[in-house]
């Protein structure tokens, strides 16, 4: 059954990520994704749809704090005040990532996929998406169940689901 469980996951993430593209050709926009506990699960999904490249040009994994600083401008302040895993930080990836990239709509994605990693307030399974612009981002913190691959499985679905969601809004 996990087999078919993992078919059946891979087949819905394409389902997303072709309405992702549709929805963006069918606004002449292009989208980015900034990826830490993910590494690069978003681009991945998002790149298997053949022509992704009229859509997505590019995307970021800043897995290391360092590098939210210095490719997406995350301010090292906010990272020392709020931690990697905070609302506060994956806007700041968005916003970043979006600026930098020209695109117009953006996800980010940091979390504790686990197993280890985890504290009583930011336990495994934590992840904080964010979705925007440059100009703005709205974000949500998610529990996901499961072990390290069910928790990135989740995030990257989630991640495409509400880049699907805002491009259906008015």
């Amino acid at each position: 059954m996990a087999a078919r469980d993992e078919t059946l996951e891979c087949q819905d993430m394409r389902s997303l990520a072709e309405r992702l593209g549709e929805g963006c050709l069918a606004r002449g926009i292009t989208v980015t994704a900034a990826e830490s506990c993910t590494g690069g699960g978003v681009a991945s999904a998002i790149t298997a749809v053949a022509g992704s490249s009229a859509w997505f040009e590019t995307g970021y994994v800043t897995y290391a704090n360092g590098a939210k600083t210095r490719l997406l401008g995350v301010p090292e302040a906010l990272l020392a005040e709020h931690g990697a895993v905070s609302r506060e930080v994956v806007e700041a990836m968005v916003t970043g990532a979006c600026r930098d990239s020209g695109a117009a709509l953006g996800v980010a994605i940091s979390g504790v996929a686990g197993p280890g990693g985890g504290s009583a307030d930011k336990p495994v399974g934590t992840v904080w998406l964010a979705w925007g612009s440059a100009e703005g981002a709205e974000s949500r913190c998610h529990r996901f169940p499961g072990d390290r691959a069910a928790v990135r499985a989740q995030a990257v679905h989630e991640a495409l689901a509400g880049l699907v969601r805002r491009l259906a809004q008015p």
